[in-house]
């Protein structure tokens, strides 16, 4: 059924009390270390904050590339010891946050570093705050404000321009035994440094660079169209929206352009300081549950979702969207706010098509009961959505999107 008047009245009431609550808590960003080569600069920083060991959190894929030999290198020449942790999953589990934590206290570390993308940076989160909040399970920190206590200095290092995950203040966590995937949202998880390195992306597939690159901007439009935007993360979405716009096909087609990768890289950090503020909507809250219940790569799946549930919301959306385009650099003169808005949604599908992005997922009819009420359960009170879904919503969009 669609949402009823009275739940659009709790959702509405609901967001409003948190656009308040918001203003007690701390919007410290990040220390930015940026520019080709930076990550050489990281160890001193790590070291002169009294550091002796650290946990690094990556992957193997990762590792294999040889991406962490210049961090590892600096961290030898400083006299900073680290362990490597290098089991995190596509979509990190449970098993790899404990695993990470664990490794964590066997070498006495004192902060810890995510070098990677989203699942690296989620995992180590997770696994900092499981060190801060040892007497809690990562399933009693799940949703919003249940951590609360300092973490371990965390320290970002993005190999992907799109997650944001250096500056936000969320991390998601994938539950084999429900096939859940979930987000923990808490202050503490935001990074203390994030490292902006372009050569660290040079090496990026094409199909990486595509899908991380859209789920930047799924983070800029839904913060920008969303009830809880203030000054700054509306400037903030602005900015990532024209810079994606404008390079995310060259770094797409020319991966060695570093200053499209380093635009990017600039682009994503923008986008996560909007949403992490600001919210995301419906096409995450989608999103996470398809990665759940299949392993749906998160951009991939965002990229896929993206214009389908901008087309739903219809003209709650029309003027933002319209803005979009403008900003954007559409040519959109003479249109109206109509017109401009879905100029900007044909905008995204030219973009999925010509970075060869399907333009449907594969999802199983039985399946969709289940991820219709995940994602409502998600996105309602909370996502602070131009328009309020109810289940026969989300059922309508997902069998829009599945192939």
């Amino acid at each position: 059924m669609a949402a009823t008047t009275c739940e659009k009245a709790y959702c509405r009431a609901y967001q409003g009390v948190m656009r308040g609550a918001v203003l007690l808590l701390n919007w410290d960003e990040p220390q930015l270390i940026k520019g080709a080569g930076s990550i050489k600069r990281l160890p001193e920083t790590v070291k002169a904050n009294g550091h002796k060991s650290v946990l690094v959190v990556t992957d193997k894929g990762l590792m294999g590339l040889h991406l962490l030999d210049s961090l590892f290198e600096g961290l030898d020449a400083a006299g900073v010891n680290y362990a490597v942790y290098d089991g995190v999953q596509p979509n990190p589990t449970i098993d790899n946050i404990e695993e990470a934590r664990q490794m964590y206290v066997n070498h006495a570390c004192t902060a810890v570093i995510a070098f990677g993308g989203g699942s690296p940076m989620d995992c180590a989160k997770v696994a900092a705050a499981r060190i801060a909040r040892p007497n809690m399970t990562v399933q009693q920190m799940r949703g919003t404000l249940k951590i609360l206590k300092k973490l371990p200095e965390l320290y970002a290092v993005p190999t992907t321009a799109g997650t944001g995950s250096e500056t936000t203040l969320a991390a998601v966590v994938s539950d084999p035994s429900t096939h859940e995937k979930y987000a923990l949202q808490d202050p503490v998880l935001r990074p203390k440094y994030a490292v902006l390195d372009p050569e660290l992306t040079v090496g990026l597939p094409p199909h990486i660079t595509s899908t991380t690159g859209m789920d930047a901007l799924t983070h800029a439009v839904e913060a920008y169209i969303g009830h809880s935007n203030t000054k700054g993360t509306a400037s903030a979405a602005r900015k990532a929206t024209r810079m994606i716009l404008d390079n995310i096909v060259t770094a797409y087609e020319d991966g060695k352009n570093l200053d499209a990768r380093g635009k990017m890289l600039e682009a994503s950090y923008l986008a996560g300081v909007a949403f992490t503020r600001a919210y995301v909507g419906y096409v995450h809250a989608i999103a996470h549950n398809l990665g759940g219940m299949y392993g749906t790569p998160h951009g991939l799946a965002n990229a896929v979702i993206l214009p389908y549930v901008l087309d739903y919301y219809g003209e709650t959306a029309y003027a933002p969207l319209a803005e979009l385009a403008e900003i954007g650099g559409l040519p959109v003169a003479g249109l109206n706010e109509e017109e401009k808005a879905k100029a900007f949604i044909a905008k995204v599908r030219e973009l999925n098509e010509t970075m060869k992005i399907p333009a449907h997922l594969k999802i199983e009819e039985k399946d969709i009961p289940v991820i219709a009420k995940r994602a409502m359960k998600e996105g309602n009170p909370l996502y602070p959505v131009p328009k309020i879904f109810g289940y026969d919503d989300f059922v309508a969009v997902i069998r829009q999107i599945m192939e």
